[in-house]
């Protein structure tokens, strides 16, 4: 077995192009060109670099960025065992290493001060300093580092700086149209497309209220889960509650005015 073969996607993750993001993305990675992948939570950006590694045949290495990330938790610490001290490297060294993608999710989560070890990878240099272990490691010539966060939902204080964002292209992603998102719920629930039709009607009217009360519009995420709650049963409306009203508000006028939409489909 390679060290490359435990980060490789076995199985074809199932994703709907929308636009043109497939072939931009080929050429992005063409020219290993790091990409920012910026949009919504819940609309497919997670999902679309799993297919693209899957399309390519290249290992992914995936991090879940959080607000107590080091920039020890990406390159790597020296740890102590019962044979003495060794050094275990961190995800971005490993995909460095072994020419992955390295796919930082929702990277404006943590420290700003952990985010610049990324700047040698992303320009000309395409190398990672390991100033405790005193190494410089060069790139795999297909390394390619991918970030993703959501700029509609960041706070100033945790928007991405300048001098990180324009070392990236970027590919938008939205919540895609209706027909499309009707397939992606039907195939993704077990729902009837006529169901469907009806919960991404509902997201419809719940996404107008983003900035009127809600912080965020209902995911297509949500979406595959309310269907997939019908699909094993539940009655739609209480399917719908549990996991398109309640998770996105405490507030009660607005659970009301969302509940409302949920009964004009279902009733």
């Amino acid at each position: 077995m390679s060290e490359r073969d435990p980060y490789l996607v076995g199985a074809e993750p199932y994703y709907r192009p929308v636009a043109d993001e497939v072939a931009l993305y080929e050429a992005a990675y063409g020219a290993r060109m790091p990409v920012m992948l910026k949009g919504p939570t819940g609309a497919g950006k997670s999902r679309f670099v799993e297919y693209m590694a899957w399309r390519l045949g290249r290992p992914l290495v995936s991090v879940a960025c959080n607000e107590d990330m080091t920039a020890s938790d990406l390159v790597g610490r020296f740890l102590l065992d019962v044979s003495g001290t060794r050094w275990q490297d961190g995800p971005l060294t490993t995909a460095a290493r072994i020419g992955a993608i390295c796919y930082l999710d929702e990277v404006v989560e943590a420290r700003q001060d952990t985010t610049v070890v990324i700047h040698p990878l992303t320009d000309h240099r395409r190398q990672l300093p390991l100033d405790k272990k005193g190494e410089l490691v060069r790139a795999h010539p297909d390394f390619q580092l991918v970030i993703s966060y959501n700029p509609g939902y960041q706070s100033l204080m945790k928007d991405l700086k300048q001098s990180t964002k324009q070392r990236f292209g970027a590919i938008d992603f939205g919540y895609p149209p209706l027909e499309v998102e009707v397939e992606v719920v039907a195939h993704e629930s077990g729902v009837d497309a006529a169901t469907a039709e009806k919960l991404v009607q509902v997201a419809q009217r719940a996404r107008n209220l983003k900035g009127h009360g809600l912080d965020e519009g209902v995911s297509t995420r949500l979406l595959v889960y309310a269907g997939s709650l019908i699909a094993r049963g539940i009655e739609a409306r209480a399917a719908c509650s549990m996991t398109l009203v309640r998770p996105l508000t405490d507030d009660p006028d607005l659970r009301e005015t969302l509940e409302a939409a949920v009964a004009t489909f279902f009733g």
